[in-house]
């Protein structure tokens, strides 16, 4: 069944049944297209980008993110591809923290650590979804005192909307009845050239940040804010990927390539923060954001049935266990708080 919801004379936001979880949880796609050609595909389960496709130098429009055309795929995805991430995002050591005098004991996920909310994080739950404006979606979820471990009932929004001028807009929103965690975050995987057998290694990245977060042998940050000057997690000017993700620096073999957060230059004020660039197709990316950290992350552990590094993320969230690191921007939400983040991915062509 395809709903067309005719908001102007010009445009239409399609919604379409995309299949049932394994629970018999239906599932819906919504389908946005602008003025100008570009467009994307949106799916209930998890809150996730399955498609985004904007034009190449020469008009072309393709997809640039690493998606699946059905369901069932997304029931058994190891790599977040696309999805919502929350409550929260990133890793947290040995899956234990303590918020008021009282310790909270997580899954330990990814052995021995907890990462992006767990077995059943926010991508892996049926959102709500209500159309709000002409290309623009609400995703809701209730999540329940106690749900993965995680203390206090969180009520929490996401805004998807896509502007005439190409840029994807991620809004998000959240309230708790008791102290909690919140790092909400999107795992979208960009591949520019709109090739995805092709690896991104030829990508051109920037980052605006100064410091980067070493890790250690479990990917869990040491505490030390490091300088990149003079080391391959220098990106305050464009470099490409592949110019570096090889070389034999002890942090790179940690995570198998870049898999880190920098500490941005914005003090958690809305701004550009990064870009992105595929030459043979004149994409250009351009990221923004409030939020104190990016996770660069190259697919270095992406396998069947996608091409190993064919794509990258650019997640914009808090820093890894900032639960535990005192050091590190706050992650919790209070009673009476409102937890609110933009993000922005404006594609542009040069």
């Amino acid at each position: 069944m395809v709903n067309l919801y005719f908001l102007t004379s010009k445009m239409a936001i399609e919604k379409s049944f995309f299949g049932k979880t394994h629970s018999g949880e239906s599932v819906f796609k919504y389908a946005f297209e602008n003025k100008h050609g570009a467009s994307i595909d949106i799916i209930t389960y998890g809150g996730r980008i399955i498609s985004l496709r904007v034009p190449n130098k020469k008009g072309v429009f393709e997809n640039v993110v690493l998606g699946f055309d059905t369901l069932e795929p997304y029931l058994s995805d190891p790599f977040y591809l696309g999805a919502l991430i929350g409550r929260c995002a990133n890793r947290i050591a040995k899956g234990r923290f303590s918020i008021e005098g009282k310790t909270y004991n997580l899954e330990t996920n990814n052995a021995p650590n907890h990462l992006h909310g767990g077995s059943k994080g926010f991508d892996k739950v049926v959102w709500q979804a209500e159309i709000i404006g002409d290309c623009e979606l609400e995703l809701s979820y209730f999540s329940k005192d106690g749900e993965e471990g995680y203390p206090g009932n969180l009520n929490v929004k996401v805004i998807y909307e896509l502007t005439e001028k190409n840029a994807l807009e991620v809004s998000y929103q959240a309230t708790t009845d008791a102290t909690t965690v919140v790092n909400l975050t999107q795992h979208a995987y960009f591949n520019l050239s709109g090739d995805f057998s092709k690896q991104i290694a030829n990508h051109e990245i920037s980052i605006n940040a100064d410091k980067f977060l070493p890790i250690d042998e479990t990917a869990i940050p040491i505490g030390e804010l490091r300088d990149v000057t003079n080391s391959p997690f220098d990106f305050r000017e464009p470099k490409i990927i592949a110019s570096e993700i090889e070389k034999p620096d002890a942090q790179l073999l940690l995570g198998k390539g870049f898999d880190h957060c920098w500490a941005l230059n914005n003090n958690q004020t809305f701004g550009e923060i990064a870009t992105a660039f595929d030459r043979e197709s004149g994409r250009f990316l351009e990221v923004f954001t409030d939020k104190p950290g990016i996770q660069l992350y190259t697919g270095n552990f992406l396998g069947e049935p996608l091409v190993y590094r064919s794509g990258f993320c650019l997640e914009t969230q808090h820093f890894p266990d900032a639960i535990n690191q005192n050091n590190f921007p706050s992650v919790l939400l209070h009673k009476n708080e409102v937890y609110n983040s933009k993000t922005v991915f404006k594609f542009l062509v040069k």
